[in-house]
């Protein structure tokens, strides 16, 4: 989880990888009404994100307590409690930085639907994990090998 340009999709596929799970991006599962909504610069409603997230809730249930990992903002605690209700193992791992670290990554992005310009709308957004919610912090100043790692080892075994 984490704001866009955090790193999901990179450090996600990767840790997918090295845990040898399947792999699923949330961006992936936006209607294409979201997607045009974002690409014009317009943050999504509560509105927008209920059927992307029934989506994930259908592709996290459908995994059964097999493994797999989805990367998804989950910016609020009402939208990872409904992904929760689909896979009430579910662990968070939340791909932590800096606004400036992470706007320097989107500014550099090439084809990504989500504009810098919407990175405040997403930071004022997020919800902190709550200590009754499984999950760790995970910091992205590193390299993503140190990233995936970090990432790894906050698991639970």
């Amino acid at each position: 989880m984490g704001v866009s340009g955090s790193g999901k999709t990179t450090v996600g596929t990767a840790l997918a990888e090295s845990l040898g799970v399947p792999y699923a991006d949330a961006d992936d599962f936006h209607p294409p009404s979201n997607v045009e909504k974002m690409t014009s610069g317009v943050p999504l409603t509560d509105e927008d994100r209920r059927p992307w997230l029934d989506a994930i809730a259908a592709w996290l249930r459908e995994r059964g307590g097999r493994g797999g990992v989805v990367t998804c903002s989950a910016l609020k605690r009402r939208y990872r409690d409904r992904l929760r209700e689909a896979a009430p193992e579910l662990f968070f791992v939340h791909l932590n930085g800096s606004a400036e670290l992470i706007a320097s990554r989107m500014s550099a992005r090439k084809g990504h639907f989500m504009p810098p310009e919407l990175l405040k709308s997403q930071i004022d957004t997020l919800e902190a994990l709550e200590e009754d919610e499984a999950g760790a912090v995970v910091p992205i100043d590193g390299t993503v090998e140190e990233t995936v790692a970090l990432a790894r080892e906050s698991l639970p075994r």
